[in-house]
């Protein structure tokens, strides 16, 4: 299997940033627009710094009924309980209000986070080139230009191993099989796409796109990754499946990741809470529709 032509890249050979605002779909206009307005309305200036879309819309792919809508918040302080409520309450509201979104989604954090040396090649790259500025001044303008990069690659998914314990846990305790594929598969075809990148020397956020760049790769290894790409997009993945996944696959690509680009470095201790699992973005909120 021929592995397709690297894309994703500024003609410096640096990743570019995948959306825009006038990629989003027109459906989804108004749905932005109030976002904006209740972000301003919920956040003041001595609180927020900027905000940021992320995911199928500003890439253009959204389709309505089905994509969500994903917003990260830079703030000035360190999240707390009452900035976590405001979240969640515009998370509601857009939701009840707007039919063509299937949920949103606000992630927060504090722009000493987001600019930290520790999560320069995480949430670092997250802001520079998979989120697209909404409101306040970009961060990305503060943040390197970034290449396809073992380091790189080790930031981002270099913590499967951990996560799978836990989902052997849900799916033998029988918990939403949905969310459980969801996550499972979306996280795999990340990772795999990952683990290849540096060899490959481009970028994606296409689920398809990823495994088949990691199938050209790992040929072996590429049915069951078409089947991540599956449970990471059905709304019903069958029992057996998700075995093989979590069972296998997962496994084989924890081991086989750090045998190749080492274990992503320790986090923990900055006050606001991290992605679940250490992901780039948490799997609830990614949509590739």
């Amino acid at each position: 299997m021929d592995s397709p032509v690297p894309t994703g890249l500024a003609p410096d050979g640096t990743i570019a940033r995948e959306g825009s605002l006038d990629r989003v779909p027109s459906p989804f206009l108004p749905v932005v627009e109030a976002a904006r307005a209740l972000i301003t309305g919920a956040f003041g200036p001595d609180r927020l710094h900027s905000a940021y879309l992320y995911g199928s819309l500003p890439r253009g792919t959204a389709v309505a009924g089905v994509s969500d809508l994903d917003l990260l918040l830079a703030l000035r302080h360190e999240p707390g309980e009452a900035d976590r409520d405001a979240a969640r309450r515009i998370e509601a509201e857009l939701d009840a209000r707007f039919p063509q979104v299937d949920g949103a989604g606000v992630l927060l954090h504090s722009t000493r986070e987001l600019l930290s040396e520790r999560e320069r090649h995480d949430m670092g790259f997250f802001v520079a080139c998979l989120c697209t500025p909404l409101l306040g001044p970009d961060l990305g303008e503060r943040l390197p230009r970034y290449r396809p990069t073992s380091l790189l690659a080790r930031e981002l998914n270099g913590d499967l191993g951990p996560l799978i314990p836990g989902w052997r846990a849900r799916l033998a305790s029988g918990a939403d099989r949905r969310l459980l594929a969801r996550n499972v598969g979306r996280r795999l075809v990340r990772t795999g796409f990952t683990l290849v990148m540096p060899r490959w020397g481009g970028w994606t956020s296409d689920l398809d796109r990823s495994a088949e760049v990691f199938g050209a790769h790992y040929p072996g290894r590429a049915g069951q990754m078409r089947r991540a790409v599956a449970a990471g997009r059905s709304a019903e993945t069958g029992r057996r499946v998700l075995e093989e996944l979590v069972g296998d696959l997962a496994p084989w690509l924890a081991a086989e990741y750090e045998a190749v680009h080492g274990r992503k470095a320790p986090r923990g201790g900055t006050g606001a809470p991290a992605p679940p699992g250490g992901s780039v973005v948490p799997e609830e909120r990614l949509d590739e529709a």
